[in-house]
């Protein structure tokens, strides 16, 4: 394996497509077998978490039994089920077509789709086989990884080859007469570690503590729910999150509508800010614009709230030219 560092920036022209096999059927064992996938962190599933980080994949095959889903999927499952992760990613690689795949595992929290970006960037910048993730301590994460798709069904042929081969010796059978190989393709591959297909591989080492954190233990989850509470991740988890829950794909900037906030708050009151957030937003979807209607219909709220701040800055203060009001009740 070799090492790669990410470059100073992506490729803002390679469009080519990817397609993307999450695998999510483990047994998850050391959470006594609880639904990992569907666990929850910052309020969204893991498996949905690590779905939005792939979003723009041409096809997207999730490995276990259907379940809600925050984006659409296909589904596959391994033979037999339960049958280990080289079986899973076999059977959701023929579900599969672009050159590059990215394979994930479903319990990423901090994945995001730069990484997804860096891993196809460092698998189309050279020969290799694949990209993969290491963790802090430079451990291989093949489950946070770019391959091209050939070099997987190439070793995972070999592999469903070598595996029958050896079913086959090992039956006493009559002399005279081949071993029997016939409907056995099919599980061949249940019960292989990873490292059989990696270990055949020419691998690209991309360093990532953070998104190559996954969680396997309720320590895990519980380190990874303080985490995105820090100050620096809170808020943008929560508006990942909320997009989520209301079926929103749409990047704004969120220091425009904060400082709109902060000005609406000031220059008005504090229920301003909400109040003029929505309305922003109300604003935008009406024009059926993107994040230049929202920026747009921001900009003249803002202007509103200091116009507004600068009448009350003026206080009583009247112009020369200003017509007395004379009404009784005025005063």
């Amino acid at each position: 394996m070799t090492s790669y560092e990410r470059p100073g920036a992506p490729d803002a022209d390679d469009s080519r497509a990817y397609d993307a096999v999450v695998l999510a059927g483990g047994a998850a064992r050391r959470l006594g077998g609880a639904d990992k996938p569907g666990l929850r962190v910052g309020g969204r599933a893991l498996l949905d978490r690590v779905l939005a980080a792939c979003a723009d994949a041409r096809t997207t095959v999730v490995v276990a039994g259907p379940r809600p889903t925050a984006r659409p999927v296909q589904w596959a499952r391994e033979e037999p089920p339960g049958g280990g992760p080289v079986a899973a990613l076999d059977a959701g690689l023929r579900r599969t077509t672009a050159e590059d795949v990215v394979v994930l595992s479903a319990d990423l929290p901090f994945l995001e789709p730069g990484t997804v970006r860096r891993l196809l960037d460092a698998l189309r910048a050279g020969r290799a086989d694949g990209a993969l993730l290491t963790d802090a301590e430079g451990r291989i994460q093949p489950l946070v990884a770019a391959y091209r798709a050939h070099a997987l069904r190439r070793e995972l042929a070999a592999l469903t080859e070598a595996a029958l081969t050896e079913a086959a010796l090992s039956e006493a059978a009559p002399a005279g007469r081949a071993p029997a190989t016939d409907g056995r393709a099919t599980g061949a591959l249940a019960g292989l570690p990873l490292r059989r297909l990696t270990g055949a591989l020419d691998l690209i080492r991309v360093p990532d503590h953070v998104a190559s954190f996954d969680c396997d233990t309720w320590d895990d989850i519980a380190t990874a729910r303080a985490r995105i509470r820090e100050h620096g991740h809170v808020l943008d988890e929560w508006i990942s999150a909320v997009k989520d829950e209301l079926g929103i794909d749409l990047d704004v900037d969120t220091g425009v509508l904060l400082d709109l906030a902060r000005d609406a708050a000031h220059g008005v009151a504090r229920p301003a800010a909400p109040l003029t957030t929505f309305l922003v937003g109300y604003a935008a979807a009406r024009a059926e614009g993107g994040p230049e209607a929202v920026a747009e219909a921001a900009r003249k709220a803002a202007a509103l709230a200091l116009r507004w701040a600068d009448e009350d800055a003026a206080g009583g203060d009247v112009a020369p030219d200003a017509t007395p009001d004379t009404r009784p009740d005025a005063g």
